[in-house]
């Protein structure tokens, strides 16, 4: 029997290499502002993060979905990414 592989993704704030089922997808799409992305399958670009909440207020502190999307993201983004983050807890 065929051992089924387990996809693994790093998160951009600790940098720790998890299953991608225990992290939270954060999707840049060509148009319009970065979100959470609950399901896993929204267009767009995307960046993972741990299901901590120590990587999501490093993510805000150093601003890391402008280095990661290579774009400018507003602080409102990052706001209301936290808000969802600790809504969904």
């Amino acid at each position: 029997m065929k051992v089924k592989k387990i996809p693994m993704r790093m998160c951009i704030a600790c940098h720790e290499m998890k299953p991608k089922k225990e992290m939270l997808r954060i999707v840049k799409p060509k148009e319009g502002d970065a979100f959470i992305d609950f399901t896993g399958k929204a267009a767009g670009r995307g960046a993972y993060i741990c299901n901590n909440p120590d990587c999501v207020k490093k993510l805000k502190k150093a601003r890391l979905l402008n280095k990661t999307f290579s774009a400018e993201i507003p602080q409102e983004v990052y706001e209301k990414i936290e808000v969802e983050f600790f809504a969904e807890k």
